[in-house]
């Protein structure tokens, strides 16, 4: 056989070696001797790799488990999220063959098999050994539970609400859409159980499965704040009476025949149905934030699956206002005149009877007072950048979900104001502002696109900082019993104890160092705390106002003329429920910013 693995030919039978093949007796022997000598050291090296390439083996086979898993999750939860998306986008209008039934009927599906999964999940996990053996610290912190408390309490009161309505139209109407809310409502109550204790879980047996029942229960949630958001959109959304539509509708009497109530000639059996759907109209935006809440907290859990993390919990941080007043107090200024004016914008909004004069006023209102909001949130947020600069606490340098997923949520939900700001911008812009109401239309987007920058880089730096550390005082007391040294010691010592320095510190000097330096360290702190504070009430009522009902969009028309009346309200009723959730999301992360500084 020839020796060449290129180029093998029959040289060795031949008699006529090639040249790979003329190798010497003595170098065969040599080479035999190298291969004998080395054959002990070579055994032993495999017998200590043995072990090594075992655990590698493991690892590897552990590794594919992972991405299995995390695709098989993937595949899920995408095709629930499509099914969802085709159903409830079909379910919202009349001319279509899909009632709103039907999307009950798969919710209820969905929201009873995520509520199985999580009772089985608690179940398994308590009776066994070793199958949750690390908590992720920065995962669930107490105030986001607390909030997901706070938004599933309102959510049940929300169903109670529904199933009292509901209960009226049984005679006339589907029994399915009063099985949902009793349904949502054993859901969110097991839901919020789950992640009230599980948040911080990184689970170690069952990765797969647990995967794939988080992602399903990612899916459901991000299902129903669909449902939610589409209910809403259709219950806020005026048809204006210029439109080519030939029938003219306004909001809520599509969203009555088409999601809510059932038939046209379907009448409540009881005299409270319009109390009832007046109040649980008004706690939607509460489940809407539920549902991300709880879709935010499953994915970090999903993430968390199989993750071995070091027994280090958050560190103790507790909420004061020690010293922080000015923040507060014009923050709570802000609120209550946001109120104010978002009160009387909605009673003239709804009045039927006004004239369109007044209208405009209230319009104008509107456009005033979130300028003047997000302009003193654009100069306390250019503050807090710039101690930011002066700043000299280290960067986060460990990768962590939670805060992966605040930055990212956060970057993705502002494009919804974002784009909603930019096609305003345009639309006034080539239209020439002409009117009052038009200026002060493209002077808010303006102003709303420069703040939602500025406040985007403030939480995301204020999130990648370490907290304060407390300054701990050293105190070095002179030894009274020590004596200086006196001019006969200086004169014996020579020229080295005058070179010498003294080793005797003053004790108030080193005092008064301190004092200067935890000076600089309190200043800096409470100034971001104000900011922090401002910025959050300001975005408590950027919230309150577009999810509570305010929708200037749609009161004020230059835009639906310029894009058509389809076109604006597709790009308001899409990109209006991220800006929403952007100014929840920005109050839990300006608060946790609040805690760290």
């Amino acid at each position: 056989m020839c020796l060449n693995t290129g180029y093998p030919c029959n040289c060795l039978i031949d008699g006529n070696p090639c040249e790979p093949c003329r190798m010497t007796a003595k170098d065969r022997d040599i080479e035999e001797a190298h291969l004998s000598n080395n054959s002990n050291v070579q055994s032993q090296v495999e017998s200590t790799r043995g072990p090594n390439m075992n655990i590698l083996s493991i690892g590897v086979v552990r590794e594919r488990g992972r991405y299995w898993g995390w695709m098989l999750s993937g595949i899920i939860c995408l095709n629930i999220l499509i099914l969802g998306c085709a159903l409830v986008s079909s379910s919202a209008y009349n001319n279509v063959n899909i009632s709103s039934s039907d999307l009950q009927m798969l919710l209820i599906v969905l929201l009873l098999l995520t509520s199985i999964w999580m009772v089985y999940y608690v179940i398994y996990t308590a009776r066994k050994e070793n199958a949750v053996m690390y908590k992720d610290g920065h995962a669930g912190p107490i105030w986001l539970r607390g909030g997901l408390v706070v938004f599933g309490l309102l959510s049940i009161i929300m169903d109670i609400f529904k199933i009292a309505s509901y209960v009226g139209y049984l005679h006339c109407d589907s029994a399915v859409k009063v099985a949902f809310p009793v349904v949502q409502l054993v859901f969110i109550a097991v839901q919020t159980y789950f992640l009230w204790i599980h948040a911080k879980d990184c689970v170690q047996r069952q990765r797969n499965i647990t995967r794939c029942g988080l992602m399903f229960s990612l899916s459901t949630n991000l299902v129903v704040w669909m449902t939610a958001v589409t209910e809403e959109s259709l219950h806020q959304t005026t048809v204006p009476e210029y439109s080519s539509n030939i029938t003219n509708l306004t909001g809520q009497s599509m969203h009555i025949t088409t999601v809510g109530y059932g038939a046209d000639n379907c009448k409540c059996s009881h005299t409270s149905c319009s109390i009832f759907k007046d109040a649980y109209n008004y706690l939607y935006p509460f489940n809407i934030e539920y549902s991300l809440f709880a879709s935010a907290m499953a994915y970090i859990m999903w993430k968390n699956v199989g993750r071995v993390t070091e027994e280090r919990s958050h560190p103790n941080i507790k909420f004061r206002l020690n010293d922080v007043y000015l923040g507060p107090v014009a923050g709570v200024l802000l609120v209550v005149a946001g109120l104010a004016t978002f009160i009387v914008y909605e009673m003239e909004m709804g009045n039927d009877r006004g004239d369109q004069d007044h209208r405009d006023k209230a319009v104008m209102m509107h456009f005033i007072v979130n300028i003047v909001i997000v302009t003193l949130m654009s100069v306390s947020t250019v503050i807090g950048c710039i101690i930011y600069k002066v700043d000299h606490r280290e960067h986060v340098s460990e990768k962590n979900p939670t805060r992966s997923l605040d930055v990212g949520l956060l970057l993705g939900a502002s494009l919804g104001q974002f784009i909603i700001s930019y096609f305003s911008i345009v639309a006034m812009t080539a239209t020439g502002a002409e009117g009052y109401l038009n200026r002060l239309n493209l002077a808010w987007a303006i102003l709303m696109v420069i703040q939602l920058g500025l406040q985007n880089f403030f939480i995301i730096q204020g999130l990648h900082r370490e907290p304060f550390h407390k300054v701990h005082v050293v105190t070095v007391v002179a030894n009274p019993y020590v004596q200086p040294p006196t001019k006969e010691l200086s004169i014996l010592g020579g020229s080295d104890m005058d070179s010498k320095p003294s080793t005797v510190v003053k004790a108030h000097s080193l005092h008064a160092h301190t004092a200067e330096h935890r000076g600089k360290l309190l200043w800096k702190r409470r100034v971001l705390k104000e900011v922090c504070a401002f910025l959050l009430l300001g975005n408590i009522i950027l919230w309150i106002m577009p999810a509570f009902g305010a929708r200037p969009q749609f009161d004020h028309d230059t835009e639906a003329k310029f894009y058509n009346f389809n076109m604006w309200s597709a790009i308001v009723n899409i990109g209006l429920p991220f800006g929403i959730f952007y100014r929840m999301h920005s109050v839990a992360s300006l608060f946790e910013v609040f805690l760290t500084s």
